[in-house]
Order: structure tokens, then sequence, then C-alpha cells
């Protein structure tokens, strides 16, 4: 077998997908089912259940939330991806600029640090500044003789709230990938433009920003495909759940959350995980469709 060393670099990452991305897809059967646990085991337990069809769907689409989840889950999502994109792309061509290399490896390690903190921590550094009584924000406006503001009851602040903190924690590692793809651009391309004249700004645009954009089409291809996937932690932990700002926090992952923890309906939760992936895997297709038709290359398949 020629090539034996591969298929073994391969095998760890094949049985990472069989067991937790193929594997579970049997259990999507519990969608159409009104699951019952059984003393026989999980899968005597779906076995036995019910067949119920469409019922559980009809959770997400029959109530007066459906559409406000929903339009704030995918606008949500569609401002993270575009911010998201530029910002990343941005902070990677300016580090890729610094000509300290020590300095520039400092600036990559505070960026970075902010994707391994949970949500949790970050809901309460988030506190920390929108706090009625002790809050930074509402000290701030006392130095200025403003009145202080209940921040976690006014739900048009939030929009703004949540985008910086997606964007802060994200951005960082983000940039990392398009700093990489940077790092692998060939110098001799560089050298060329800055003989012809060009500069730093003409370089960027003429050889930076296109060399990126396979990767930025590939990442924004995966990215739609998860556009009705929410952060939960940023929409559950971050807001401490406070019910005067569901209007504006309210998503599909945690009013299914919520929805469980109180019918305890395992078949909902179910449906409403393969409504999110049949409908990403439909925006993937379709939006690899558009690419293909306009820039044949850049396509993900």
């Amino acid at each position: 077998m020629t090539n034996k060393a591969m298929l073994f670099m391969v095998l760890p990452g094949t049985l990472w997908f069989l067991l937790f991305s193929y594997l579970p897809m049997f259990g999507t059967i519990i969608a159409f089912k009104e699951y019952r646990f059984s003393r026989d085991g999980f899968w005597a337990s779906i076995v036995n259940s019910e067949w119920v069809g469409f019922q559980n769907f009809k959770f997400l689409f029959s109530t007066n939330d459906a559409y406000i989840i929903t339009r704030n889950t995918v606008l949500y999502n569609f401002v993270f991806i575009i911010l998201g994109l530029l910002f990343s792309v941005a902070l990677a061509i300016v580090l890729s600029e610094i000509v300290n290399k020590r300095l520039a490896k400092v600036y990559q390690t505070g960026m970075f640090l902010p994707y391994f903190l949970s949500w949790v921590i970050v809901g309460y550094f988030a506190f920390s500044f929108l706090s009625m009584d002790k809050g930074m924000l509402n000290q701030i406006l006392g130095w200025f003789g403003m009145e202080p503001v209940q921040w976690y009851s006014e739900a048009k602040y939030w929009p703004i709230f949540l985008t910086l903190i997606s964007l802060w924690k994200s951005v960082g590692y983000n940039s990392v990938v398009y700093l990489a793809a940077i790092m692998g651009i060939d110098k001799s391309l560089y050298e060329a433009a800055m003989i012809d004249g060009a500069n730093k700004w003409q370089q960027i645009k003429a050889i930076t920003i296109p060399m990126l954009k396979p990767l930025m089409t590939i990442l924004t291809l995966l990215a739609i495909g998860k556009i009705f996937y929410a952060d939960f932690g940023l929409f559950y932990q971050v807001p401490r759940d406070s019910g005067t700002l569901y209007s504006v926090t309210n998503v599909i992952d945690t009013y299914v959350y919520r929805g469980l923890k109180t019918t305890g309906e395992i078949g909902m939760s179910t449906a409403a995980g393969l409504y999110q992936s049949v409908v990403g895997f439909i925006l993937v297709l379709v939006s690899n469709y558009i690419v293909r038709k306009y820039d044949r290359d850049n396509a993900l398949f």
C-alpha cells in the first residue's frame, strides 16, 4: 500500500467523524417520534416510542415566537459573518505588516486569548461593565452627569453589545487562519510590485486580498452552512437570561433549550436540530452554486 502513512495520518480524523458526526445521524429518527425513555436502553426507547410524523416540528412554527427566533438567528449570524470576515482579514493584514515579529506575536497572543474563555466568564466580564450599581459604563455616564441605565432591561442596546462581544471573542482566532495564508504568499510577488512602484496599499489590493480570496470564500461558505445555528453561550450567558431582552436575544437554540427545560420533550429539540441542519445544507449548496457560476476555481466543490 503506497499511501499507508497518509492513511494512518487521516485515521484519527476519520474515526472522529464516524463517532461524532455520522453515527449520531441515526438518532434523527427521534425528530419524528414522541420519545419516551425505556428501562431497556436508548435504542429500545427509540423503537418503542410512538411515531408522530411532523408534530415535533410544529413546536417551532406554531407559536408567536417562531418569526422572532428565526429572524434573530439569521440576522445576527449574517452580521457576524460579514463583520467577522472584514475584521479578521484586516487584522491579519495589519499583523503581517508589523516589522517587529516578537511584538507581533505578543499582539497575536493577546487577541487570540479571548477565544479560549468560556461564555460564562465572558458573561461576568460583560456584567462588570453593564451592572446597574457598579458597572463601568454607568460610572462613566455618572462622570458626565447622566443617569445610569438598566442595561439588562433595555433591549435596544443589545444587538450592538452582542455583536461587539462576538467580534471580540472570535476575530483574533479567525485572523490567525488568514495570517497563516498571508505568510504562505510568495514574497517575490511583493518584491516585483515594489519594483513596479506599488505602495503598500496597492500591494495589499493587488496581491494579498486576491491570494486570500479562495480561503475567504471557503470559510464564508462553511459559515453560511451554520447560519441557522446560534452560539448558545453568547445569547444565553451574556444577557443573563433576562426575559425583558428576549425580543433581541432569543434565538432558535435558546428557545429550544427553554422549551426542553419546561416540557422535557427530546423529540422537539431533535426536530429543531434536524431543521437547522437541513436548512444549513441547502444554504451551502445554493451559495456554492452561486460561487461556481461566477468563479469556478473558488467554489467549495
